[in-house]
């Protein structure tokens, strides 16, 4: 049996690949393999050697998002303090992850397909109980309206941050007050 080792070089050729579908996909979830190649720098070869097909190159893409979204949760701390703190901190995070929010909230892939059920969803979800339990989230809000409401500010934010038609600390500085105040008990 052979194992082939992932060299430095294969890692950061496969993560220029990565990233560079998920910049182009962003802008045109139709775009060509050619297009993606064009964009990582390497050839359709090349592109093919790592995904042999759009679906591989798909897949990859979603599972790259699951670990992006896995990271974020850690980077949000999301097990820690009041809910309603965990949520903000889950907003400025979530604004980081930049184009993989334009795959997500254009549908082109799925949180359920990135196989996030132990990770940012998750961790969502035991945020906002936590924030009922403790009193920080408005128990008059469903746990799933309480999600619902966060994700669409931050599609709204993201969407500023995109059109680049303001700043980012005022994006972030009204993401975090229009949650505060739709969530807060």
């Amino acid at each position: 049996m052979t194992v082939e080792l992932e060299t430095g070089t294969r890692i950061r050729t496969r993560k220029a690949i990565l990233d560079a579908a998920v910049r182009v996909l962003a802008q045109d979830p139709g775009a060509s393999l050619g297009q993606i190649a064009d964009a990582a720098d390497v050839g359709r070869t090349t592109l093919h050697r790592y995904f042999p097909d759009r679906a591989d190159l798909l897949a990859a893409v979603t599972q790259e998002a699951g670990r992006r979204l896995g990271d974020a949760a850690v980077r949000a701390r999301l097990e820690e303090g009041p809910g309603l703190d965990a949520l903000l901190r889950a907003c400025q995070t979530c604004l980081t992850l930049g184009d993989l929010l334009t795959l997500l909230f254009t549908e082109t892939i799925s949180l359920e397909a990135c196989g996030d059920e132990d990770g940012f969803s998750r961790a969502l979800d035991d945020a906002i109980a936590r924030g009922l339990a403790d009193g920080t989230l408005d128990p008059r809000l469903s746990p799933a309206w309480l999600q619902g409401t966060l994700w669409s500010s931050l599609y709204l934010a993201w969407s500023e941050l995109r059109e680049g038609t303001s700043p980012q600390h005022d994006v972030v500085g009204q993401l975090l007050l229009t949650v505060r105040k739709a969530l807060s008990a």
